[in-house]
């Protein structure tokens, strides 16, 4: 626990924001002449689990018909054949 008054606080807060990011400071106690009246401290880092690739998801199932072979006339319009 670091304990800073207003002005050092402000003068100084990018540092004690980068030692609160590495670790060095658990709280930045602010002071207004020596009387504690606030706490600066780092939030928890987000836990991100790496995103799985092409996995399945159970929720959601593709038709049969999903893997028919479109209509001609849809399959026309995409080649510009039809009007």
């Amino acid at each position: 626990m670091v304990k800073v008054n207003i002005h050092e606080a402000k003068t100084h807060l990018s540092e004690h924001l980068d030692r609160l990011e590495r670790g060095d400071e658990d709280v930045v106690v602010i002071c207004r002449r020596n009387e504690p009246i606030a706490e600066l401290r780092a939030l928890p880092k987000r836990q991100v689990a790496p995103r799985r690739i092409l996995e399945a998801d159970p929720r959601f199932r593709l038709p049969a018909a999903f893997f028919e072979p479109l209509p001609e006339e849809v399959v026309d319009a995409f080649d510009g054949r039809s009007a």
